[in-house]
């Protein structure tokens, strides 16, 4: 959450934003311990009053510390230069205040993923851990050489400085290289927990607080007259917002769901029966021949994510048009926004056809209400209890926004789409059939261009590799791969090969966020 209006007095940590993919993560986390945290980029930290902060966080970036601007480094002087507020360095912010006070960074030392770290110096930011533990890492860079007067904490297993404890200015700064705020650093909120505990921030955060978040983001528009349009897809973001939209604007709202022709197998009849049941029942537009052609031959994924944004855009406009309507609602979360670089200061990792797929032009032509653009996954799931929307769309899994398009590598054809989606609806209804569906994040399949000479019917057959992707997650930033029995993965693959005609291999992703992202492009 950004705004530096936002503020408790002696219960409110700021989050130095340095472009990391996990900025308002940290804010996420610090706030689940009844904390308020708020967010400003770097670029603000000369405008903002540091003293009205119980604490100071500084993020992680995509950038290296080495070939940074003069904005970055003058920022942690102007931090560590006010007295007294105690200061948490991670990753990036590790580095930063590293080279800031004196150490050296180097490069060639980079970890990702799951890493063991060991403590060699016990402290209270450290209470309740281990001698070692597991920490997520995702660094280029490395502190070589502390900064004078500071004491390593905790190394790597790969001897990489993971921890350090400055004495400054009669407070303490601890900087860390890992983590914390995700979940896969397996005491991470225990360690930001005790540094909220030794900072002394006191605890007046509460969750109901979300609903009204999301409330008064779309009380500013109840002004606003004639009828809104939501956009609904079926997922918990969009139920959300169109549910929450209902309730502030009333039924001038009007839930419209496009067929794209990139949805799942049977799903786009699923979902209009369960959002009528709910009292969304949406106009539905069969726009399938309108996308797909458009896609057709298309390989850059980055090109196809703007072509259904853009389409989706025109489908829209007609539809405010025909329906004279100003106001524009649509369940963008805070995931979407930070991977799309939608922030000050992040980097584009991909854009979302609801985000930055979204033109320009859109924007200048009508409103548009983001009520959930704040919130994660799992506290959109929350605030949908809190509205009572049914288990159906709760637990349902996310689905990215363009759809299969995301899940055909290479050239887009229609034939490698129905192979998607059959492969797709096996993986599900596998592990729906050993109670194992609802235990993941997401469970789907990829298909690309490679092909695999196989034997069907005693002849010689080349046919499409699919890629099966299982992963076990909480908010999206980051995940693992799901670890189902080998008798279930196997269940998968005949039943893929054998349903399939096209189909001669099934490949296991296997590889963790960071470095890759969930889904394959």
């Amino acid at each position: 959450m950004s705004g530096e209006n936002l503020l408790i007095p002696g219960g409110t940590i700021l989050v130095v934003d340095y472009g990391g993919q996990y900025a308002h993560l940290i804010a996420r986390r610090l706030r689940e311990l009844g904390v308020l945290a708020v967010i400003t980029p770097y670029t603000r930290v000369g405008d903002a009053d540091l003293s009205k902060y119980s604490a100071i966080v500084l993020s992680g970036s995509h950038r290296s510390v080495l070939e940074t601007d003069p904005d970055v480094l003058e920022s942690a002087r102007r931090i560590l230069s006010n007295s007294g507020i105690p200061v948490l360095g991670v990753c990036f912010g590790h580095q930063l205040i590293a080279k800031t006070l004196g150490g050296v960074v180097e490069k060639g030392c980079g970890e990702y993923g799951r890493v063991v770290v060991k403590l060699v110096e016990r402290d209270e930011l450290f209470n309740g851990w281990e001698g070692e533990e597991y920490v997520w890492m995702s660094h280029g860079d490395c502190v070589s050489k502390p900064p004078p007067g500071s004491r390593v904490l905790a190394v790597s297993e790969n001897g990489v400085t993971a921890a350090l404890k400055i004495e400054l200015k009669g407070r303490v700064v601890y900087t860390v290289q890992f983590h914390p705020e995700v979940s896969h650093t397996v005491k991470g909120l225990a360690l930001l927990d005790n540094f909220a505990r030794l900072a002394g921030v006191e605890r007046k955060w509460v969750r109901n607080t979300y609903y009204a978040l999301v409330e008064a983001e779309l009380e500013k528009y109840r002004g606003v007259e004639g009828p809104v349009i939501a956009a609904v897809s079926g997922g918990v973001d969009s139920t959300v917002a169109a549910a929450v939209a209902r309730k502030v604007l009333g039924d001038r709202v009007i839930p419209v769901l496009v067929d794209h022709g990139l949805f799942r197998e049977g799903e786009v009849e699923e979902v209009v029966e369960k959002l009528s049941a709910t009292g969304l029942k949406p106009l539905v537009l069969d726009e399938r021949e309108r996308f797909l052609s458009r896609l057709e031959g298309v390989v850059d994924c980055e090109e196809r994510r703007r072509i259904i944004g853009e389409e989706f855009a025109k489908v829209f406009d007609q539809v405010m048009e025909a329906e004279g309507a100003r106001l524009f609602v649509q369940g963008t979360t805070y995931p979407d926004i930070v991977e799309s670089g939608g922030t000050v200061v992040a980097d584009r990792i991909k854009s979302h056809h609801n985000v930055a797929g979204l033109p320009s032009w859109f924007r200048e032509k009508y409103l548009v209400a983001e009520p959930l653009k704040h919130l994660y996954k799992d506290e959109v799931r929350e605030v949908a209890r809190m509205l009572g929307v049914p288990g159906y769309f709760v637990e349902r899994h996310p689905f990215p926004g363009p759809g299969l398009a995301v899940r055909v590598i290479g050239v887009f054809t229609r034939e490698k789409l129905e192979v998607c989606r059959r492969a797709s609806a096996i993986v599900e209804q596998v592990l729906r059939r050993h109670g194992l569906l609802d235990k993941v994040w997401q469970a789907f399949a990829v298909v690309g261009d490679d092909k695999w000479v196989g034997v069907k019917g005693d002849a010689r057959r080349v046919g499409y590799v699919v890629i099966v992707r299982i992963v076990e997650s909480s908010d999206a930033m980051t995940a693992d791969y799901f670890k189902p029995p080998y008798s279930v993965l196997d269940e998968v693959s005949r039943e893929i090969t054998r349903s399939i005609e096209d189909v001669t291999m099934v490949a296991y992703a296997v590889t963790t966020k960071p470095p890759s992202t969930i889904e394959p492009c």
